[in-house]
């Protein structure tokens, strides 16, 4: 633990975020880049178990595929919203605009520290928190994506 703080005496904080979304090319909307939480910022490799006749002691785990977990950003809820106009449209009439979005950490100073590039993410479920009259409480939206495939950008 002494080599990794000496290494980094200041982990990076996880609060400092922002979410980028690039549809077609063009600069991103500054009303759809603040969420409160992001979550789904996980890949794994699918193995295939191969059992070896006369080999009672392991197993072979060979790699197969990677998968994403779905990319999943929490706000409150904004009354007025191009990324949400886009999720109506993909839900009420079935029509996909793929988009690369940029989830980017940022230092005390908003210096990236981090990214991560999500390719071709397009929207898969959409959901606001519970209306409740006796909470006083922020509404939330919840927004989730799938992807063809994310990776890191090393700042």
């Amino acid at each position: 633990m002494e080599l990794i703080d000496a290494l980094n005496p200041n982990p990076p904080l996880s609060h400092r975020f922002g979410v980028f979304f690039f549809a077609g090319g063009s600069i991103p909307n500054p009303i759809d880049f603040r969420f409160q939480k992001v979550s789904g910022i996980n890949t794994e490799i699918q193995t295939s178990t191969i059992r070896e006749g006369g080999q009672n002691l392991y197993t072979h785990r060979l790699p197969e595929h990677v998968n994403y977990s779905n990319l999943v950003l929490d706000r409150g809820y904004a009354t007025v919203s191009p990324l949400v106009a886009e999720f109506n449209q993909t839900f009420s009439q079935f029509k996909f605009y793929p988009s690369n979005v940029l989830v980017t950490l940022f230092n005390e100073s908003g210096v990236p520290l981090g990214a991560w590039l999500y390719f071709k993410a397009y929207p898969v479920k959409w959901a606001i928190s519970e209306l409740d009259a006796q909470s006083n409480t922020v509404l939330i939206e919840k927004m989730e994506l799938a992807y063809t495939r994310f990776q890191t950008v090393r700042i």
